[in-house]
This record gives structure tokens, sequence and C-alpha cells, in this order.
């Protein structure tokens, strides 16, 4: 695997790399980025991965600082996935001056969910993510489906800005018990740590009483969110969505998520569930 920190390396790389898939991350990796990398190799002749820990998708209040920065067992990682080229510039390689030129995505959007609790967030990755594509030229891009909202954003960029690029969204990959991988399931404790599965067994209990005909959807979110109270977590959000633009289901016959976000502990979780 060839590690790249400059985007003139990456680029005169790439020129030799046949079709190309990216898989954008910030590091700190788990299973399921690997996956993503694995999963990538059945689209193209080449995988980049890229790491950068992204300044600008961080609220003032967020952990840019302590985001974990653990590049040399990514790198042993990604190697043994079969990770072709790592894009891991600096974050002078990256923004050279201030980043002056942003992507601003669609109201509709980005101001529901996690739009609504971190203003800017999807501003900062929509940004970085046209400029990694501007760089790696990808065909094809991967991403986990535990960020939904991401992928929809990314998704409508993608459209309406026509951009050659093919992207691809692929299933959680899950613990044995439930528990999505993320890069924050570190920060658990053990004994939060048994009771992070809750959420995901939350989600299920909605995604199946639909599956059996339930329509009271308020109902449904409302006895999640107390369940989850009573064991101590703090619930931001837990909803039913339509898939296509996560606005509120109106019709019967729409293809929904239910998505969620709660604090257990210090520690922030998101995940959601097609139904």
């Amino acid at each position: 695997m060839q590690i790249h920190t400059t985007i003139p390396s990456l680029r005169a790389a790439r020129a030799q790399a046949g079709r190309v898939a990216l898989v954008p991350t910030m590091g700190n990796l788990h299973d399921g980025h690997i996956t993503l990398m694995r999963e990538a190799a059945r689209h193209a002749d080449t995988v980049v991965a890229s790491i950068f820990v992204n300044r600008l998708q961080f609220g003032p209040s967020e952990d840019f600082a302590k985001y974990p920065r653990t590049l040399e067992a990514d790198s042993a990682r990604l190697e043994a996935a079969g990770v072709t080229h790592l894009f891991a510039p600096t974050e002078a390689a990256m923004y050279p001056q201030p980043q002056r030129y942003h992507v601003d995505p669609a109201p509709e959007h980005v101001s529901i969910l996690e739009g609504a609790l971190r203003p800017g967030h999807f501003r900062g990755v929509a940004t970085v993510v046209l400029k990694l594509f501007n760089i790696v030229a990808p065909d094809v891009a991967l991403f986990g489906k535990k960020d939904y909202q991401q992928f929809i954003v990314l998704q409508n960029m993608a459209q309406d800005l026509a951009l050659p690029i093919e992207l691809i969204a692929h299933d959680t990959v899950r613990a044995a018990d439930g528990l999505a991988f993320s890069s924050r399931n570190g920060y658990l404790s053990a004994t939060e740590r048994l009771e992070a599965p809750r959420l995901y067994q939350q989600l299920s209990a909605i995604a199946n009483a639909i599956r059996k005909g339930a329509r009271h959807y308020a109902e449904l979110e409302a006895a999640a969110i107390a369940e989850l109270t009573r064991h101590g977590w703090q619930p931001d959000y837990l909803t039913v969505r339509r898939r296509a633009d996560l606005q509120i289901a109106e019709k019967t016959d729409e293809a929904l998520v239910v998505l969620a976000a709660a604090r257990l502990g210090n520690t922030r979780l998101i995940d959601n569930l097609e139904i």
C-alpha cells in the first residue's frame, strides 16, 4: 500500500490506477470501515482510502482536538484489507489557506435531525467530500448507512452538481449484540457498553411493529424514547421518516427509516434502521 500525504503525489498515483473506488474516513478505524474497504474492491480496480480529521465539520463545542489520531494502526489495518493507496494529508495540504468556498446543502436536508442539532456540520462534510472527490477523481465512492442523513446530503450534492461519481451506501456493520460500529464506541465505559445495544433494540421494536401494520408512529416513537430515558439515556430524537428525503412520512406505502440519536453518559450515539 502506498501512503500519500500530498495532493500531487495522490494525483500522480491515480493517473495509473484504472477504475478507482474511494472510501473517505477520519481514521480511528473499526470493523465497519474495513468492511467498506473490502466492499470497495468489488467495484473497482483500485481502492483509495482517505484519512483526514476535517476541522470544518466540527462545531465549537465538539471534540476536534480530542478526536483520536491512530494513523499507524489504521495504516496496518488498511493494508491488510487490500487497500492500494492511502491518502492521509496534513491540514496544511488540504487547507493551505482558510477555506473560503463551501458547499451549502439544501436547507430542507440540513434543517432537520443531525443538521438541526449540529449547525454547519453538513456544510463542512459536503465541502471536504467534494474536495476529496476533486483530488482523487474516483469512479465510485462508498459510505456507511449509519450516517444516513450524511449520505442523503452527499447523494443530492453529487446529483445537483452532476458529479461523474457513483455513490454507494453500505449497510451498517454491527457487533454481535446489535450495536453499530462507531469510532465513538471507544468512549463508552464497560457498563455503558453493556447498555448501548438498547438503542438498536428500540429501533428494531419500532421497525417490527410497523412491518406488522402499526401506523401510529408518534406513539411508537414516544414509547421508545421513554424506554431509553428510563435506562439513563438522553435522547435527542427518535423518529420515523421516509427514506427519500427524511421528511415526516405522510403515506402508508412509503419506504421508511427510523433514526435515533441519544447520549449515554458522555457519549452520543446515532443509529438507524430501514423498514
